[in-house]
């Protein structure tokens, strides 16, 4: 899996699903595992739609030998 998410949408993800978690255990509402998503897809570093759209917020150059 080649990586696509940059460092600032890594961010976003691990803020959001933090939020969403808490906002979970707070109403005491099973919706609070959606969160576990943007948290392991900004932990993979690779998002799944993304990829099928062909989307990349990360910027790595490669190496050229």
């Amino acid at each position: 899996m080649k990586k696509n998410i940059g460092s600032i949408d890594r961010l976003i993800r691990v803020i959001a699903g933090v939020v969403i978690i808490g906002l979970g255990f707070m109403f005491q509402s099973w919706w609070g595992a959606v969160g576990a998503v943007p948290l392991f897809t900004a932990l993979v570093g690779w998002c799944p739609p993304y990829a099928m759209l062909g989307f990349s917020t990360c910027k790595v150059t490669e190496e050229k030998t």
